[in-house]
């Protein structure tokens, strides 16, 4: 009897740590899709422009986890948030570590969402197409995907040039609606205005009070870096929609 509690025992602890194990794993799981702050504001505590009917946000990582129900509910002078750009990929390799979080839960709350891509100067276009393809699934009544260009980081502006043409050829190929083009409006009038204005334009701007300050024709402006929104800690980035909603649902991917 002796010999065979000996041989027990250390099955015991393989068991019990084994339970140990997948208790403190499915804690983290359960803690990383479910565990959100219950913060609140007065207010967005910026300008919001007026004219506009359909408003929303862009984050990432930097804003750690999102209680997506509190934004949904929040609501400031009949202004509320009706969607979200949320950062999927940057460059040939990385994944923002909050996207399958922030992809699914703003689904879950009806948020309209949309996914983009940081792109790396100087990397392949077609590897980071690849990058972003092989994460984001978009479903219809989801935004188109989008393309975050902003720094040159020193490449010579005809291989810039043909680098996007990849990414969005590519990109626009396998979901089959034209991509989104992020930027600020230095960088598209030298860069891009003349090559790629046929595909929609999101402009930064923080600069103009009531529109983006820009000629060509734009479909979202990100008017602000510095705004707070229930359930999120820290700034948020706010956008607006150049039209009303009737042209906001057109905008969707349908199929």
């Amino acid at each position: 009897m002796a010999r065979r509690k000996k041989k027990i025992v250390p099955y015991l602890v393989k068991l019990l740590t084994g339970i140990a194990v997948a208790i403190v794993s499915g804690y983290y799981v359960y803690n990383y899709f479910t565990n959100t702050p219950e913060i609140f504001y007065p207010g967005f505590e910026i300008s919001i422009p007026s004219g506009y009917t359909v408003h929303g946000i862009d984050v990432s990582r930097y804003q750690n986890a999102i209680n997506w129900g509190e934004v949904k509910d929040m609501n400031v002078n009949n202004v509320k948030i009706n969607f979200a750009f949320i950062k999927a990929t940057e460059g040939v390799a990385s994944i923002d570590n909050q996207f399958r979080r922030n992809w699914l839960q703003a689904q879950e709350q009806n948020i309209c969402r949309g996914a983009y891509h940081f792109f790396i100067a100087g990397k392949n276009g077609k590897r980071q197409a690849a990058n972003f393809i092989e994460l984001v699934e978009l479903k219809p009544g989801d935004l188109p995907p989008v393309l975050d260009i902003e720094e040159t980081y020193g490449v010579p502006a005809d291989e810039i040039k043909r680098e996007i043409g990849d990414w969005l050829v590519t990109v626009k190929n396998f979901y089959g609606v034209p991509p989104i083009i992020y930027t600020n409006i230095n960088f598209y009038n030298t860069y891009l205005q003349t090559d790629f204005s046929e595909y929609p334009l999101w402009v930064a701007n923080y600069l103009q009070p009531v529109k983006p300050g820009i000629a060509h024709p734009w479909a979202f402006w990100q008017h602000s870096k510095s705004g707070r929104v229930n359930g999120i800690k820290g700034y948020v980035d706010f956008n607006v929609f150049a039209g009303d909603s009737t042209a906001f649902k057109k905008l969707l991917v349908r199929n």
